[in-house]
Parts: C-alpha cells; structure tokens; sequence
C-alpha cells in the first residue's frame, strides 16, 4: 500500500510542479511526537491536516500547527458548507485516498483552510501519504498546492 500512496503522491506533486521534498522513513510518522523524532525536528515544525466531512459527504481539510487543535466552529464557518463532523479513518480514506495519520495537505478533492499561524515558520512538516512519510514545503507553497482560505481556525 505505501508504494501506491507514495507514487500516487508524488506524481500529482510532478503534475503540478509542487516545489516541496517527499521523505520517506523507516519508521513511523502518525502522530507528530513520532514524526518529529523521524525528521529530527520538532513538534512546532510541523502542521496537521484535520479532515472533517459535510452532511453530503464533501471534505473539509483545516491545516492547523502540529501543537494546535482546529476549531470546528471556525472551519465551518470559514469553508461555507454547512455543519461539519469530524472525518472517521474510513471517510478519511475513502475520499482522500490517503490513510489518517498521512493525509498530505494537499493532492485530492476537497475544500482546504489553513491557519494562519501556519505561516510563521518558513517551512513546515506534514503527512506524506502514509504512515512513514512527510512532506516538506513552504506555507506559501502548500497554500498554492491546495487553495487553501487563511483565517485563524485554531483554538
């Protein structure tokens, strides 16, 4: 399964010339703690990518600092799409096609929003499409990737 999320990943990064590095690690990167340690970095350096599902079954994918938690009322009301829910791990890969733990920020259908503590760090961590994988890129870069709006969505 990695390989095919990983090759699936990478070639919509070289179909739309996404300036950004692909890790892939020997061990696990699911939870930030884990991931930092990977990377050898740490737990500010990286972002999540929260997947919360409409009422008609659209995703909704807020991009928050790896220390903070989104604030559902904030993304609903910043993505405009109704009430929102928490994405179950099976929504989450049936509609990103990327297991939780390694949904990238970008690279699949959805409506993305970004805190906008996100771009106080040149260069931020997130999930590379499974779980023993990051990508590496620039808030402005991730922003242009995914079309995210900017609003704080943190708590």
């Amino acid at each position: 399964m990695h390989d095919d999320v990983h090759h699936r990943l990478l070639s919509y990064i070289a179909q739309h010339g996404i300036r950004c590095d692909h890790l892939i690690f020997d061990r696990s990167t699911h939870s930030v703690a884990e991931a930092a340690a990977a990377a050898g970095v740490t737990a500010e350096d990286f972002i999540k990518s929260i997947c919360f599902i409409t009422r008609d079954a659209s995703i909704v994918v807020a991009i928050v600092k790896g220390e903070d938690r989104a604030d559902r009322r904030a993304v609903q009301d910043l993505a405009q799409l109704g009430k929102l829910s928490i994405a179950s791990p099976a929504d989450m890969l049936a509609k990103t096609g990327y297991p939780a733990g390694g949904t990238p920020p970008f690279g699949f259908d959805a409506t993305f929003v970004m805190d906008e503590r996100v771009f106080d760090a040149p260069v931020v961590y997130g999930g590379g499409g499974s779980d023993r994988a990051l990508i590496r890129i620039t808030p402005r870069e991730m922003q242009r990737a995914n079309g995210a709006r900017v609003a704080r969505v943190r708590q």
